[in-house]
């Protein structure tokens, strides 16, 4: 609890400081708190990943990982979990996770062929709010998610097809969250 407070703190501070040096900003302190938050949340799982990543002997296969989760994502969306050190703890442990997986061909089809069933079931997901593009892209989205999962079809690299995969299961919504 007191990292989760630290982090919140951190970005508080931050924001505040960047709206008293530059009181015109027209970003609010919480506007300027979020993004802030969002970038400690980002830089802290990207540097304990890879520094897991070393100890693991799993570079190649751990940057891959975090690639492909995070530009499928940024295409179709995803869950997103409350707390800053939930997110770090799980997302760091996720990547790290999934540069283990060592799939044959055939798992790498059908976990492929299963992301792009979710992907046109589910996406976009959980963007509503969260992005400036236009409703009438959305359809757009869910093509370009399924594209990029169709292109390691061809690649057939293990650590992406399992990651395309965890992905799209995070764009399951229950009925209750929405």
């Amino acid at each position: 609890m007191i990292i989760i407070k630290n982090l919140d703190s951190i970005a508080l501070d931050i924001a505040t400081h960047i709206k008293t040096v530059v009181p015109d900003h027209p970003a609010s302190i919480a506007v300027l708190k979020h993004g802030i938050a969002v970038v400690i949340n980002t830089v802290s799982i990207i540097l304990l990943t890879i520094g897991i990543s070393f100890i693991t002997g799993k570079v190649q296969e751990t940057v891959l990982a975090m690639i492909s989760f995070s530009i499928l994502r940024q295409v179709v969306g995803g869950i997103h979990l409350k707390s800053n050190i939930v997110c770090i703890v799980v997302s760091t442990a996720l990547l790290t996770a999934l540069s283990f997986v060592n799939l044959n061909y055939n798992w790498i089809v059908i976990t492929s062929i299963l992301s792009i069933i979710l992907v046109l079931v589910y996406a976009p997901s959980r963007i509503d709010g969260k992005t400036r593009i236009p409703k009438r892209y959305y359809p757009l989205l869910k093509i370009c998610g399924v594209a990029i999962i169709t292109l390691n079809l061809w690649l057939a690299f293990p650590v992406v097809a399992a990651s395309f995969f965890v992905q799209s299961l995070t764009l399951i919504e229950r009925r209750c969250e929405k």
